[in-house]
């Protein structure tokens, strides 16, 4: 067995085929989030489409609904509360996703402390997902 003495091993959470499927296939990530409301992608779909439309406090509503839901899939696949979740990953970027929103509506509401460990946060897990995210 080998350890990586550098840091602990890539957390990759669970494929999950049937929920990624129906949000490619368009369906509305209401519907999915309502058939499958463990699956932080579609409540990031949600809070996306909020943000975008402006609707500031529902984005926080679903970022927080997706990012919370997310840590327990990551607990639950061993991560400790340290320690990458590469963006490349599909199952992870819902997650980060969630979180990426998260700090963008606490940030519009002024919820400086909020905004700032949240863009910590998605850099130590993956610098990448802070890149594709647009929470640098």
């Amino acid at each position: 067995m080998t350890h990586n003495l550098l840091g602990p091993e890539p957390t990759r959470l669970p494929e999950r085929s049937g929920p990624e499927a129906a949000l490619d296939a368009g369906t509305d990530p209401a519907e999915v989030a309502a058939e499958h409301p463990d699956f932080s992608e579609a409540w990031a779909a949600l809070a996306e489409k909020s943000l975008e439309a402006g609707e500031i406090v529902a984005a926080y509503a679903y970022a927080r609904t997706g990012y919370h839901r997310g840590l327990d899939q990551l607990r639950r696949a061993g991560w400790k509360g340290f320690g990458p979740i590469p963006w490349s990953h599909r199952p992870n970027q819902g997650f980060l996703r969630a979180l990426a929103v998260l700090g963008k509506a606490a940030e519009r509401i002024g919820e400086s402390d909020e905004y700032d460990r949240c863009r910590t946060f998605i850099a130590d897990s993956d610098p990448a997902a802070a890149e594709a995210t647009g929470l640098k």
